[in-house]
């Protein structure tokens, strides 16, 4: 973590949609990159339930139906997946509620739901300001305070420390409240405290721990209950604790508990007796527990004063919720005037990073040109943008850096919640060519989220997603292709007495599959493809009367076999998937990796990249990034390379956030194309008939020639595929001139499915021309998730 005086709080501005009114006695939980915030009051209680989405900067107002709730504040809000459960909390002045509404999110459907009493005892009494966590299938309820008095209007508080334990159904519903017998001396009873639930990776027990709150005056003890023993105990603690507060918000990231703010007596004396009880007294105060270590580490300190605006400033009865490992804070009181007799509410919505972000996945390769590169990465959640580099083993020329395309970005502060912020930043990456252009054009906010599901249109069962090749040299990541002689696809390189090499380098495609496509690598599919390569374990392509795979590495370092790659469906466009060789197991790459500096391609808002040029290290330096608190390097005072024909290059990738850049992803290894060779067949469709399916597809948008023949292969089962799943080998299924093949049922019985996502048969379809075979179609033929025969 951070050393308070480098933590970098960003406060929130510029979003759109209906901003709810300022309020303390709120509470929040995220579902995925949502917070979602519901009650609280400030000139009345708040009954609507609000939305803000983390990545988009907007608030939303759900249309929420069913048996809504009425406005309730200090009340206990937890989500479970889905659905939130909303307990209890003040509906009106003096008069408190115990019912329980569940809110399906995915529907904004509000239901309220009556759990069973529990076998013994009486159900938990209407309170405000307890605790309310989940764990498993479980909510666990601690504290609060009731009202004696059955008149609203005289108020008789009781502070609680009874304990219940709620069981959840399925899904939907619960099952009743219990009283577990504890064990251990209890915590003393008390309102507008935190309870946080913590499991270790090393343990299987779960902990609850409850800090600080309010018994007339505040508190700073911690307790900790064992959730399988039931025992209650105080563990003792390293560090400085704390201030005694109540009105304070815990969240749990990794294995620490963040407090901050609350409310806090003046100087140590208690508010009720202190002569300045005229107005309450709130902190900006931040520390940590670590939950391993039973430390406390103190971020910001009750003393520490904020003259420049830079964090937020102190408050109680807001709202905290974690999102990654960054946190989000919104709202709260600052104060109350009694003279008054009014709140004084803050408007503003904060976040801090908390550590830096995890390395991302693997680059990975959309398309590859003669001197172009469009590559994408897995998002990395809650960060502000990403450092791609490049070295190569060819000797760095510079080409005349131009100032006018290439701003001057020093000390510019990236805010990923502006307006537009899938820009890219520098604008360091040419676009040379019309196809390219387009298809970066097209990635350019694309929605992540919401996408149709691919079907084929001849087959509603016949699912099917497709993937491109990118056409980098022939003589690289190449698939051996076993065959008799004067048989099957030959290129300009040999192998071998019988072999040849086959260009089959996986890209994903960018568009519906039963629609037609105008640039055959310019398509989107919902997937995205991981690789996990080895530099002895490739795929494999065999005809179907041999079956040959590699014997020694020297063989497979020669012919620069195509790694076994992943194939993982998600919800959006899609990724892609290099021929890429993981320099971890390749010592040969290693050695020149590490002997080539990595030079900057850019700082990118956005996890795509069109690459056509990189930036010069100067002279003597090991590294161009300097990203400490968000400063961003001047690019337009560096030289400029462009990429090269036929040539490799190594990629890794970094998130940022306002913790700095974190560690760089594995490499990934890519070749620029040679020109000459044809494109990749596009518009595969796949229907059934009598015989087995029938497989079809469109020539290559750019065939560079005449096409000679197509090959369509199929992955098929074998023993070593089930000793390595992931490195699938293919058979031929079809050579010939015409644009489409049966497949037979005979075929489709020897079919390996694909189980890395959902279970798909892959087959692979590529053109030839005079020079040679391009790149490959991939396609998955979606089978549902039984493992029977193909076709049943």
């Amino acid at each position: 973590m951070a050393a308070p005086s480098l933590l970098n709080w960003r406060r929130v501005s510029s979003f759109t949609g209906p901003v709810p009114r300022a309020r303390h006695g709120h509470r929040a939980v995220a579902i995925r990159e949502l917070m979602i915030i519901f009650g609280g009051g400030n000139e009345g209680i708040a009954d609507e339930l609000h939305v803000y989405n983390t990545v988009t900067n907007q608030w939303f107002l759900p249309a929420v139906r069913g048996d809504i709730p009425p406005g309730c504040a200090a009340h206990g809000f937890v989500c479970d997946g889905t659905r939130i459960l909303v307990f209890g909390g003040m509906v009106e002045y003096g008069r408190y509620s115990n019912e329980l509404y569940e809110l399906q999110a995915s529907r904004w459907l509000w239901k309220k739901v009556k759990p069973y009493p529990p076998s013994s005892g009486l159900p938990p009494c209407p309170r405000l300001g307890h605790s309310f966590s989940l764990y498993g299938n479980k909510c666990y309820l601690f504290g609060g305070l009731a009202n004696e008095s059955e008149d609203s209007n005289n108020n008789v508080p009781r502070y609680l420390n009874d304990f219940y334990e709620l069981e959840l159904q399925h899904g939907s519903g619960v099952v009743g409240w219990s009283i577990p017998v504890t064990k251990g001396i209890v915590p003393s009873p008390r309102e507008s405290h935190t309870a946080v639930i913590y499991c270790r990776r090393d343990s299987g027990s779960p902990k609850m721990y409850v800090f600080g709150g309010m018994c007339g005056a505040r508190l700073d003890d911690l307790w900790q209950l064992d959730l399988e023993t039931m025992s209650w105990s105080k563990p003792e603690t390293k560090g400085t604790v704390p201030l005694p507060r109540s009105l304070h918000t815990a969240s749990v990231i990794g294995n620490k508990m963040y407090i901050f703010g609350g409310w806090v007596p003046h100087k140590g004396e208690n508010i009720e007796t202190s002569p300045h009880d005229c107005e309450w007294r709130c902190t900006s105060s931040f520390s940590y527990l670590n939950l391993d270590t039973a430390e406390w580490t103190t971020l910001v300190s009750d003393s520490q004063e904020d003259k420049k605006n830079s964090r937020p400033r102190p408050r109680a009865g807001h709202c905290a919720v974690a999102i990654g490992t960054r946190l989000y804070f919104w709202s709260g009181r600052d104060g109350y005037k009694k003279a008054l007799n009014s709140q004084v509410c803050c408007k503003d919505l904060w976040y801090l990073d908390t550590e830096k972000p995890p390395a991302p996945s693997q680059v990975q390769l959309i398309k590859a040109t003669t001197n172009s590169f469009h590559v994408k990465w897995d998002e990395v959640p809650t960060v502000e943008g990403y450092l791609l580099q490049l070295n190569t083993d060819l000797p760095y020329q510079a080409v005349s850096s131009d100032s006018s395309a290439t701003p001057n970005m020093q000390g510019v502060r990236m805010d990923p919640h502006r307006q537009g912020s899938n820009s890219i930043i520098p604008n360091s990456i040419s676009d040379t060519m019309n196809s390219a252009k387009s298809e970066h054009t097209a990635m350019k906010g694309t929605s992540l989220k919401n996408k149709p599901e691919l079907k084929a249109s001849t087959d509603s069962n016949a699912t099917l997603h497709s993937s491109l090749a990118t056409n980098a040299s022939n003589h690289n990541s190449c698939v051996v292709d076993m065959l008799r002689k004067n048989e099957g696809p030959h290129t300009s390189v040999n192998i071998g007495v019988l072999s040849s090499c086959l260009d089959l380098r996986t890209v994903i495609p960018e568009t519906s599959v039963s629609s037609t496509v105008s640039n055959a690598q310019t398509m989107v599919t919902q997937q995205t493809i991981k690789t996990e390569s080895s530099s002895t374990n490739g795929a494999v392509v065999k005809d179907e009367t041999s079956l040959t795979t590699f014997s020694t590495k020297s063989e497979v370092d020669e012919t620069c076999a195509l790694p076994a790659t992943k194939i993982s469906r998600v919800e959006a466009h899609a990724a892609v998937m290099p021929f890429s060789k993981e320099t971890p197991s390749n010592p040969v790459a290693t050695m020149k990796a590490g002997e080539r500096q990595w030079c900057d391609v850019g700082i990118f808002k956005n996890n795509t990249a069109l690459v056509s040029q990189f930036y010069l290290l100067p002279k003597g330096k090991q590294s161009i990034s300097k990203i400490g608190n968000a400063d961003v390097p001047d690019y337009s005072l560096l030289k400029k390379q462009d990429l090269v024909p036929g040539t490799g290059y190594r990629f890794r990738v970094a998130a940022i956030n306002g913790c700095g850049i974190g560690p760089f992803s594995k490499i990934s290894e890519f070749k620029t194309c040679i020109p000459g060779f044809p494109g990749a067949p596009s518009a595969v469709r796949i229907s059934k008939n009598v015989e087995g399916i029938h497989l079809s597809w469109e020539p290559p948008t750019s065939p560079s020639g005449n096409i000679l023949e197509y090959s369509a292969y199929l992955a098929i089962r074998t023993a070593q595929i089930q000793d390595n799943p992931s490195q699938l080998v293919f058979m031929r299924i079809y050579c010939g001139l015409k644009t489409s093949c049966i497949v037979t049922a005979g075929q489709l019985a020897n079919a390996h499915i694909d189980y890395t996502s959902r279970p798909a048969i892959v087959f692979r379809i590529s053109a030839k021309n005079e020079k040679g075979y391009g790149p490959a179609t991939q396609v998955r033929w979606l089978q549902g998730n039984n493992k029977k025969a193909p076709l049943n």
